[in-house]
């Protein structure tokens, strides 16, 4: 026999759980609303983030350049970029007989500018058509939409900058050099030459032009030659390649990047070597990889005193004879030019 209070007992037993139940189907259906809730959301930014990418491919490429399975050393190339700045007409309409290529940080406007007034305005040389164009890739950081608005204006004024979108930084120098090839080869391929230089560099165009009209036409790469260039095993240099990335001691011939002329129908050739050259962020010894996957050496100049590293001591009667050097300063690079522009014998 049951009592009373073990009745009530019973009852309040019952009671609670009924409540309990109730409490899990509570818990059942915000779990499950919880998780619907996610699976939209998820959805939904995927979808933003794959409208959004297109727009913000510098940061894509950043990432990719120094992260992955990439790592620090290589970088990714080939790969398909796209000019935002292109000038496609140009050299259809010009003819040149060589192209002048700069590499250059977006933020550098000093030295376009003073490219522009000295060695870069001589368009024509020795009766022969010269084109100038500045490669750029997109800024970063703070203030980037400001400097691209800036590089924009500055195209529409001059007419001769070129624009990827990848990140411009030293380490995608690799993938500059190889979308200039592209380019090259695309947009110039019945120019005779074509010459990457530096924007820091004096170039002598006279003496340039002069060497390339008795150049090869063919299969030609110039500049001062580094050769038997030993691979940097210190981890605290700036061109530093451990044994896993390139195993050998030496590096084959490659122009350093200073400054270098190639025959037109190299960059057509160097992009297809890419494809079986794996891309190190060196760009002057990559290139000089490629070469060597296409069985071409470069080509020592005629004289041994036309390209030079180390800044060259200004002497009127010296910068007449060397073709490019690099400078201390925008302002020798400037003045180094304007002298050379007067009348009379240099020597």
């Amino acid at each position: 026999m049951v009592d009373g209070g073990t009745m009530n007992r019973r009852s309040q037993e019952l009671s609670m759980l009924e409540k309990n139940k109730c409490c899990g189907w509570s818990r059942f259906r915000c779990c499950f609303l919880i998780l619907l809730f996610t699976a939209v959301a998820i959805f939904y930014f995927t979808d933003r983030i794959a409208e959004w990418a297109p727009k913000t491919k510098w940061a894509l490429t950043w990432w990719e350049a120094y992260s992955g399975a990439n790592g620090p050393y290589y970088v990714e190339y080939p790969h398909e970029y796209h000019f935002i700045l292109d000038e496609p007409e140009k050299c259809q309409q010009q003819k040149p007989f060589l192209v002048l290529m700069v590499p250059v940080a977006p933020y550098n406007r000093e030295a376009r500018d003073a490219v522009r007034s000295t060695w870069g305005s001589e368009r024509r040389v020795r009766g022969k058509r010269v084109l100038l164009f500045f490669l750029l890739a997109l800024p970063s950081g703070d203030g980037m939409e400001q400097l691209q608005e800036k590089v924009l204006q500055e195209s529409k004024e001059h007419q001769d900058l070129l624009q990827s979108d990848f990140i411009d930084c030293y380490k995608n120098l690799t993938i500059k050099t190889m979308v200039m090839m592209e380019w090259l080869s695309s947009r110039c391929p019945n120019a005779s030459y074509a010459m990457k230089i530096d924007s820091d560099m004096f170039l002598n165009v006279n003496t340039l032009v002069n060497m390339l009209l008795n150049a090869p036409k063919e299969n030609y790469m110039t500049g001062l030659v580094a050769r038997w260039g030993a691979v940097l095993r210190d981890p605290n240099s700036k061109w530093y390649l451990p044994n896993n990335v390139f195993s050998e001691m030496i590096y084959p011939p490659y122009a350093l990047g200073l400054g270098y002329i190639v025959s037109m129908d190299l960059p057509r050739k160097l992009v297809e070597a890419s494809r079986k050259v794996k891309a190190v962020y060196i760009e002057d010894v990559y290139l000089g990889l490629c070469m060597r996957q296409l069985g071409i050496n470069p080509t020592d100049p005629p004289a041994g005193n036309l390209f030079n590293v180390v800044p060259v001591n200004y002497n009127r009667c010296t910068y007449s004879r060397l073709i490019a050097s690099t400078t201390h300063s925008i302002t020798d690079q400037v003045n180094a030019w304007k002298d050379l522009q007067k009348p009379g014998p240099p020597c």
